[in-house]
C-alpha cells in the first residue's frame, strides 16, 4: 500500500463516531479488494494507518466479523474472510427475492419524478459500463439501487439488504470483472427500466429475477474458479 492510499484511510476526528468511520474504511478496503482474502488485520498496523486507538479498531473489527467480512483464526488473529460459494448462493437468493419485490413495488408506488430519477441513474450506469471502469460501475449501480429502494416505499427491504451490502458489493465486483457480463448486465437493467416505465409490475419483477439469476451464474462461476486457484 503506498503513502497516498495510507493517507486516504486516515480517520476524521470530527465526523461520524470513530468506530463507525474505522469500520467503514476497513469495510471499503475489503470490498474493493485493497485488503485481500486471508490478509492479517494487525491492530497495531491498523491503528498507525488510521490514526486511531486500539479500542476503536477492536470495536470495528468485531462489527466487521459480525458481517462475515472478517474471521478470527487461531494463532493468527483477525483475517479477511474469503467469500465462499455457499455464501454467494445464499446472497443471490436473498437478492432475487427482495430486489424483485422492490422493482414490483417501485412500479406500484413511485412517483413520475422518481421514475425519471431512476432513468437518470440508468443513464449514468450505462455511461459507467461504456467507460469500463469497475469502480465507476459499482458506484453507479449503488445509485440505481438507492433510487429503486427509495421509490419502493418499503423501508424493510433496504434494511435487510444493508446487512449483506458489503458482500453484495464483493460479488458485484467478481461478476462484473468480465466485459461480456458488463454488456449483458446493462441490457438487463434497461429491460427492468422499460418495464418500470410501463408500470408493469409483473414484468419488472420477472426482469429483476432474470437479472439476479444471470448475475448469479456469472458470479458463482467466477468465484468458484478463483477459490479453486487459491
Amino acid at each position: 500500500m503506498n503513502l497516498t492510499e495510507k493517507n486516504s484511510m486516515r480517520i476524521n476526528a470530527v465526523a461520524a463516531p470513530i468506530r463507525t468511520q474505522v469500520a467503514e474504511v476497513i469495510r471499503n478496503a475489503i470490498t474493493s479488494g485493497q485488503f485481500e482474502p486471508n490478509k492479517r488485520l494487525v491492530e497495531k498496523d491498523l491503528c498507525e494507518m488510521l490514526g486511531v486507538s486500539r479500542p476503536s479498531v477492536r470495536e470495528a473489527l468485531r462489527e466487521l466479523e459480525s458481517e462475515g467480512l472478517i474471521k478470527t483464526v487461531p494463532n493468527r488473529g483477525p483475517v479477511v474472510a474469503k467469500l465462499e460459494v455457499e455464501d454467494a448462493i445464499g446472497i443471490y437468493q436473498i437478492r432475487g427475492v427482495l430486489e424483485a419485490l422492490a422493482a414490483k413495488l417501485f412500479c406500484q408506488n413511485a412517483t413520475d419524478e422518481q421514475i425519471e430519477e431512476l432513468q437518470n441513474a440508468v443513464d449514468r450506469l450505462s455511461k459507467a459500463y461504456a467507460f469500463g471502469d469497475i469502480d465507476l460501475v459499482i458506484s453507479a449501480k449503488a445509485d440505481f439501487y438507492s433510487v429503486l429502494l427509495a421509490g419502493a416505499h418499503n423501508p424493510l427491504i433496504p434494511n435487510f439488504l444493508q446487512i449483506i451490502n458489503a458482500r453484495i458489493i464483493q460479488l458485484r465486483r467478481v461478476s462484473l470483472s468480465s466485459k461480456v457480463r458488463m454488456e449483458s448486465s446493462i441490457r438487463e437493467i434497461q429491460e427492468i427500466m422499460d418495464a418500470i416505465r410501463r408500470r408493469d409490475q409483473d414484468g419488472a419483477f420477472k426482469a429483476m429475477v432474470s437479472h439476479i439469476e444471470e448475475a448469479s451464474h456469472a458470479g458463482i462461476e467466477k468465484l468458484s474458479r478463483e477459490n479453486q486457484a487459491t
